[in-house]
C-alpha cells in the first residue's frame, strides 16, 4: 500500500463493494524461492470476511495447499500516468494514480464436495449482473462433463483477518489542481482512464 495515509481507507465499506464488483484478484503465497501467484475470479462475502475462490488443480498453489497457508489477494482498478504538465502549476513530479485493495489472511481448501457450492455461488454472483440475460446455472450442463470438470479444480476458503486499500486519486493536491490533471488523464496512458479520470474530479471520501 502507499505509505501516504491520504490515501487509505479508514471505513473498509467501500473497499469491500469496490472488490466485490471487481471480483478477480491475484492470488499469493509465499514459496521457495519466489512466490507463488495465480490470477483468480474471487467472491468477497458481503462482511468482508471470507473469499470463496476455485483453482485448477495442477495449479502450484493448490498442490501446496496440504495445509492452510497465509495468503494475500490485490485487487487492482482503474490506473494511470499523470504528466506535471496537466496540473497547471509548477514544482510537481510525475506520478501513477491508481485504486487498489489488498486483502490478507489465511487460505485453506475446502472439502471437494464443496466444489459445486462454491462454483454455483460464482456463477450466480455474476450472472446476476448480467439480467435480463436468463442465467446460467451448472443445471445446464450435462452431468458427466459437470463431474469431469469438478475432477480438475478445487475449492477454497481464505478466512480474512485484514484489509488495506490505496485510493491515490491526487487527494494530496488543491482540488483545482487535480481537476485540470483529472481532465487530462483519460487521454493518456494506462488502464480504465475515463473511471480514473472520474475518481480524481471526485474522489470518494475515506
Amino acid at each position: 500500500m502507499h505509505p501516504n495515509p491520504t490515501f487509505h481507507s479508514q471505513d473498509h465499506a467501500k473497499d469491500i463493494a469496490f472488490v466485490r464488483d471487481r471480483a478477480f484478484g491475484t492470488l499469493m503465497v509465499n514459496g521457495d524461492p519466489v512466490p507463488m501467484v495465480a490470477h483468480v475470479p474471487i467472491l468477497l462475502s458481503e462482511d468482508g470476511c471470507e473469499v470463496l475462490i476455485h483453482l485448477v488443480r495442477s495449479n502450484p498453489i493448490a498442490r501446496a495447499l496440504k495445509a492452510p497457508l497465509a495468503a494475500r489477494i490485490a485487487v487492482m482498478g482503474p490506473d494511470g500516468y499523470v504528466s506535471p504538465d496537466w496540473y497547471g502549476t509548477a514544482d510537481h513530479v510525475p506520478t501513477w494514480n491508481y485504486v487498489a485493495v489488498q486483502i490478507t489472511g489465511v487460505l485453506e481448501l475446502l472439502p471437494h464436495g464443496k466444489m459445486r457450492e462454491v462454483l454455483d455461488a460464482q456463477s450466480a454472483h455474476f450472472e446476476t449482473r448480467l439480467l435480463p440475460k436468463t442465467p446460467w446455472t451448472t443445471d445446464k450442463m450435462s452431468p458427466d462433463v459437470l463431474e469431469k470438470m469438478m475432477r480438475m479444480i478445487v475449492p477454497c476458503r481464505m478466512k480474512v483477518d485484514d484489509i488495506a486499500a490505496t485510493w491515490k486519486l491526487g487527494q494530496n493536491k488543491d482540488d483545482a489542481v487535480r481537476e485540470r490533471a483529472a481532465a487530462r488523464v483519460s487521454g493518456g496512458i494506462g488502464t480504465e482512464l475515463a473511471a480514473l479520470a472520474t475518481l480524481m474530479g471526485d474522489p470518494p471520501d475515506l
